[in-house]
Parts: C-alpha cells; sequence; structure tokens
C-alpha cells in the first residue's frame, strides 16, 4: 500500500481542497444528525461528523483531517450554533485531536494494524483530552452561555447513573467512556466508509 507522505505534500492541490471542502461540508451536516446512547445523559449526543475527517486524514493526511475538522465546525458556526460556539470549539478540539493521532499513525503504517493502533491511541488520547478540557473549560463555559449552574449537569447524569455527584464523577463516570465509546463508533464507520469509497476516491 502506497504511503500517505506524498499526499498529505498535496493538501493544497485543487483536487484536495476540493475534497476536503466537500468532506467539510459533509460533516456539517453530520453535526445536525446527532443521537443520544443509553447509559448517557441526554446533553451527550454522538454524531458522525468526524467520519468524513478521518477519511480525509486516510486518504490525504493528518493535516487535511484537521483542516476538515475546522472547516466543519466554521460551517456550523455560520449556519447557527446554540452553545455559542462553545460547543463547535469542543467539538473541534476534541475531533482535531482524535484524527490527528490517527491520521499520523496511519501515516506512518499505513496497513491494518496501523488503522488498529491508531483507532486506539486515537480513542484513549481524544477521551482523556476531552475529559480534562470538559472538566476544566467546557462544562463551565456551557453552564455560564446556557444561563445553568454546573451541578444541573451533574443532575442530569446521576439521573442515569449514579456514580455521578459532582463535576469531576461527572468527567469520570461520564464524559470519559462516553468519548470512548464515540471514538469506537467513529473508527469503525470510517474505516468501513473508506474502502466502500476508495476506488471511486483514488479516481477523484
Amino acid at each position: 500500500m502506497i504511503r500517505n507522505a506524498s499526499r498529505s505534500r498535496n493538501m493544497f492541490a485543487t483536487s484536495s481542497l476540493v475534497k476536503m471542502g466537500m468532506l467539510g461540508g459533509l460533516g456539517m451536516i453530520l453535526m445536525l444528525l446527532d443521537f443520544p446512547l443509553p447509559l448517557f445523559p441526554i446533553f451527550l449526543q454522538v454524531d458522525l461528523s468526524d467520519v468524513p475527517a478521518v477519511i480525509g486524514a486516510f486518504s490525504m493526511g493528518p493535516a487535511a483531517g484537521v483542516m476538515i475538522e475546522l472547516l466543519k465546525n466554521l460551517l456550523k458556526l455560520i449556519v447557527g450554533s446554540s452553545t455559542g460556539g462553545v460547543g463547535e470549539l469542543a467539538n473541534f478540539l476534541v475531533g482535531a485531536g482524535y484524527v490527528l493521532i490517527l491520521g499520523i499513525v496511519y501515516e506512518k503504517w499505513p496497513h491494518r494494524n496501523g488503522v488498529i493502533l491508531g483507532a486506539v491511541l486515537a480513542t484513549v488520547g481524544a477521551a482523556v483530552f476531552a475529559g480534562v478540557l470538559n472538566y476544566f473549560i467546557f462544562i463551565p463555559a456551557y453552564a455560564v452561555v446556557m444561563g445553568l449552574p454546573v451541578d444541573a449537569f451533574v443532575s442530569v447524569a446521576s439521573q442515569v447513573n449514579a456514580a455521578v455527584v459532582d463535576l469531576r464523577t461527572l468527567v469520570v463516570f461520564a464524559i470519559v467512556p462516553f468519548n470512548l465509546v464515540k471514538g469506537v463508533i467513529i473508527a469503525v464507520a470510517a474505516v468501513l466508509v473508506h474502502r466502500i469509497l476508495r476506488p471511486l476516491w483514488d479516481k477523484f
């Protein structure tokens, strides 16, 4: 299998820019199609908007994947944000971290084992990153934007998980596990879609 380094160098070729634009637009649409997962609080919603960015990282390199993450969130801000941009910033930072790790590993080892290793490292890394960001920045920021106390989020989460009693346990028992599950879903979906579309994609 050909390594993706050469593709990464051609990230700003016209065809690559068109592909990134298409994937960014698709990612923005997928952001609107979020859904809850059982056993997690309702304010934690899964969407598949990172899948186009992962496909971009596989095809054009990790930097392209990060650019797609940025583009989809900028488009979402233009369409309209219900969180004053906090949700989009969180989505970009966590998604970019996930795609960057997975893309770098895949670029070095562009085969099945590279995908598996990259997915594991990206999922764990992004989950920990999301936990830290939510504890120190995003949950307090959501509370300010929505005019709610942080305890309101704790209360909602405690209704589905009795282990959640404060912000720390909300992060440990809800935010981090949620992002672990989401990371696995994104990796599986991206690999399947990339495998199906790759023959057509390489001709574009």
